[in-house]
């Protein structure tokens, strides 16, 4: 598969989202956690133009999901959008389970006007995720929250408990309207560098009057002097690799994507599309000022960093005065030898525990090319298992995927742009034995698009509804066609 350049930098990431998932669990006798969700447009000026967003709930960004390890997820989602809407799921596993994935190929869309319930349990994983709109371009416009799996009670964190939970999204932005973005890109065209960098949802502070225009709303995160919080920052843009750093505050990273690390601090973090990293941050500084928080473009020149850097606050509870002084420095903007170092740097804690995911993640990335050799020098004891891995210019990364988990998977770009044109494959793991590891049937709440639109159930008025009825053959067929284009692994051939 061959690299594709980024729109927003000279320097292009192959974002790869590993969602080849892992075994057993059933929806069992463990807790239900319930969640009704409205999908609407609402009105919003994150960089001082007014255009729609995806909201949830009349959220931007959406509600937290907070939910603790083995429990069940049940989301009802209404799609008040103008168009066809579809949710994934960013790193959870769905055991046996593809059909609650949210991307083309296990599900389809949920028609505009029409509701329908997701079901799937959040087995065997801790950590930190996020969902988001999978199709149409619309993660562009938001739809995207954070999700928080927790630590069974019986199952000590491998660090003290936090004061506070702060969850953070930084993202690239365009003041276009998402549909013109994927008009753009329908006809050809480069989307161009992004209009700013988002903090939550809202622009930068004005921290520089020649940089950020007046009357932008921003981000400012309350906290208490002494205390401990777990920060939690995902990156949700389109396309652009952001360094994530709080003035004058250390970063101590103890989690990516669903594994314990290393606890080691950074003084800035470079965090790709995809990816998301919980730090322990303590109020350590002086108490009577505010901080910038600060989210900037890598791999581009000075003048595009300006106008591609987030900007928000911390302030703490007692503070009398404005942040001030500089922004705090990232890395050299193209020094991708720093980045590769920083991520070579994270490691896995392996004495930790919690719920364990199976080995799947980064063995090892580098410059140059790959040849038989490399296997010599991959981290097979402690490299970091997560869902989303870069792959630098020039530079290759080793992965490791646990082909145990059956059903259909989407192994795709994570820069939005290149995904939305195609850049996915989706592998086929099966199992012709039956046993704890068959796939989990097709749900009875199944939407039917496409060619097989004519299974859809319809009402007594004729208007098609989600409550499906179909008889083994139907599902057969279903399955058959769903697995037609797709890449057969069977789980033995694992290595």
């Amino acid at each position: 598969m061959s690299m594709l350049s980024s729109t927003s930098s000279s320097v292009s990431f192959l974002l790869f989202c590993i969602l080849v998932l892992l075994v057993e669990g059933s929806l069992g006798g463990d807790p239900y956690a319930y969640f009704e969700w409205e999908v609407s447009y609402v009105s919003a000026s994150p960089l001082g133009v007014k255009q729609e967003v995806i909201a949830i709930n009349g959220q931007y960004p959406g509600p937290i999901v907070s939910v603790t390890t083995n429990w069940n997820v049940v989301v009802n989602i209404k799609n008040n959008l103008d168009e066809p809407f579809l949710v994934t799921w960013n790193g959870l596993q769905q055991r046996k389970n593809s059909w609650q994935d949210g991307v083309l190929g296990t599900n389809c869309p949920i028609p505009s006007g029409w509701n329908w319930t997701y079901e799937f349990q959040v087995k065997d994983q801790i950590g930190s995720f996020f969902y988001f709109p999978s199709i149409n371009f619309q993660r562009a416009a938001g739809g995207y929250g954070g999700i928080i799996i927790n630590n069974r009670d019986v199952i000590p964190l491998p660090f003290g408990t936090p004061d506070g939970d702060i969850t953070i999204f930084i993202s690239d932005w365009y003041s276009k309207d998402y549909k013109n973005l994927r008009k753009i890109l329908d006809d050809g065209n480069d989307l161009g560098i992004p209009d700013g960098v988002l903090i939550n949802g809202f622009g930068p502070y004005r921290y520089n009057d020649s940089v950020v225009q007046d009357g932008i709303s921003f981000e400012r995160i309350n906290v208490d002097p002494g205390k401990t919080y777990r920060i939690r920052v995902h990156n949700v843009g389109i396309s652009t690799s952001l360094n994530f750093r709080i003035q004058n505050h250390n970063l101590l990273l103890v989690e990516t994507e669903g594994s314990y690390t290393v606890q080691q601090n950074y003084t800035n973090m470079d965090i790709h599309v995809g990816q998301s990293f919980s730090f322990l941050v303590t109020m350590d500084q002086n108490a009577s000022n505010d901080y910038y928080i600060v989210a900037s473009a890598r791999f581009v020149d000075a003048s595009t960093r300006d106008k591609l850097t987030g900007v928000g606050i911390l302030h703490y509870s007692n503070s009398i005065s404005p942040a001030s002084g500089p922004l705090p420095d990232g890395p050299n903007e193209g020094d991708t030898y720093f980045s590769m170092n920083q991520a070579r740097s994270i490691r896995w804690n392996v004495s930790a525990s919690a719920a364990r995911p199976n080995p799947q993640g980064s063995f090892r990335m580098d410059f140059g090319t790959w040849t038989e050799n490399s296997r010599g020098t991959y981290n097979k004891w402690d490299g970091v298992a997560r869902s989303t891995v870069q792959v630098f210019p020039g530079a290759w990364t080793a992965i490791l995927v646990y082909l145990d988990n059956v059903g259909i998977w989407n192994l795709r770009a994570e820069n939005l742009n290149t995904w939305y044109l195609g850049q996915e494959v989706y592998i086929s793991v099966v199992n012709p034995e039956i046993s704890n590891k068959t796939e989990l049937p097709l749900p009875d709440n199944a939407i039917f698009c496409g060619a097989l639109s004519s299974l859809q159930k319809k009402t007594i008025s004729g208007e098609k509804k989600n409550d499906i009825e179909v008889g083994s053959i139907s599902v057969k067929r279903f399955i058959k066609m769903r697995l037609s284009s797709s890449l057969f692994i069977s789980p033995s051939l694992n290595s």
